[in-house]
């Protein structure tokens, strides 16, 4: 099983890291969470460098992709040959996307008749996508989510874990990261907002 999010230059490190910190409380053989880049080093909207631990070719492949957000994601929206390498298929992957990645699914035009979840500044570019947007932090059909707000990565990654692993393992990776004195509010919280999305 491996689950790749798709990191670009400029990211935000609160959306691919948290994803990245959650998706691995999930100790399973074959269970593989990676940073997947268009280049071997990515450097983040405040300075972090991080090696890509999989290709954009990984990404394609993989069981699940999420799609984390940045200050380029304009940038990359406009680079045809970058989106060209981009080829995701929701019959056989889920797909995830939070704040400004949201716009990248809406380019590639996987969020064709879905309404989606994006933070505020992105919100009007996802409209003028064709793409309608909630007023809530997590929203799924069928294989494709999307989250709006740089906290709402806990959703994307425990509705991944719920779908691949079971809601007990969503459930038991939630309450592992959440604060000391209010992991039962938490775990309530990503329940109640991923599970009206996992049934049928």
């Amino acid at each position: 099983m491996h689950i790749a999010i798709l990191t670009f230059d400029g990211f935000n490190e609160l959306d691919s890291l948290i994803a990245l910190g959650i998706l691995n409380r999930i100790k399973q053989p074959d269970w593989r969470v990676s940073i997947a880049s268009p280049a071997d080093k990515v450097r983040s909207m405040n300075g972090v460098v991080m090696e890509a631990q999989a290709s954009l070719q990984d990404a394609c492949e993989a069981d699940a992709v999420l799609v984390g957000s940045g200050i380029r994601t304009r940038d990359v929206v406009a680079d045809a040959g970058l989106l060209s390498q981009l080829k995701f298929d929701p019959t056989r992957q889920l797909l995830g996307a939070q704040c400004s990645g949201t716009l990248i699914l809406a380019k590639l035009g996987l969020l064709d008749g879905v309404p989606a979840c994006t933070d505020l500044t992105t919100k009007p570019w996802v409209q003028e996508a064709g793409v309608p947007v909630l007023n809530q932090p997590f929203v799924a059909k069928g294989n494709v989510a999307t989250a709006g707000g740089c906290l709402s990565s806990q959703y994307l990654a425990a509705w991944l874990i719920a779908r691949l692993a079971g809601i007990d393992a969503a459930r038991s990776a939630i309450d592992y990261v959440a604060p000391v004195g209010e992991k039962d509010d938490y775990v309530t919280r990503a329940l109640a907002n991923i599970s009206p999305f996992l049934k049928g």
